[in-house]
């Protein structure tokens, strides 16, 4: 699970995200982003409708998966950035971990929000 701080709080500020951010999709996921300069910490929200899946076991279950990902992610980011991540197919829960991986990898990518040199000391 991520920190308390880098979680959305209130419906409104998730709405900015959609309005005015950018977004990158696949087949099952999309990602809308948008940086804000106004925070010292990266929000994040995983959002699945219930259309998408009717159970909340089952949705639960994606958005833990896709929480410890970003998790992950988090430090290598190189800007403060709010974050929703859309999961828009009922396919996402078949993904095995590897794969669901790999398609967030893809598309983290194509953000550009992630630092790829991360272990890469820059020089002086």
């Amino acid at each position: 699970m991520i920190p308390f701080i880098n979680r959305f709080h209130g419906h409104s500020s998730l709405t900015y995200v959609y309005k005015n951010g950018q977004v990158v999709r696949s087949r099952l996921i999309a990602i809308r982003f948008c940086a804000n300069s106004h925070r010292k910490d990266s929000r994040l929200a995983v959002v699945i409708s219930k259309k998408t899946l009717k159970s909340a076991v089952r949705r639960n279950r994606i958005r833990r998966r896709v929480y410890e990902y970003m998790r992950l992610v988090l430090p290598q980011m190189h800007g403060i950035y709010d974050i929703a991540i859309i999961i828009q197919n009922s396919e996402a829960l078949s993904l095995t971990p590897a794969e669901l991986t790999t398609q967030m990898d893809q598309l983290i990518n194509q953000t550009g929000i992630k630092n790829t040199n991360k272990g890469i000391p820059k020089p002086e």
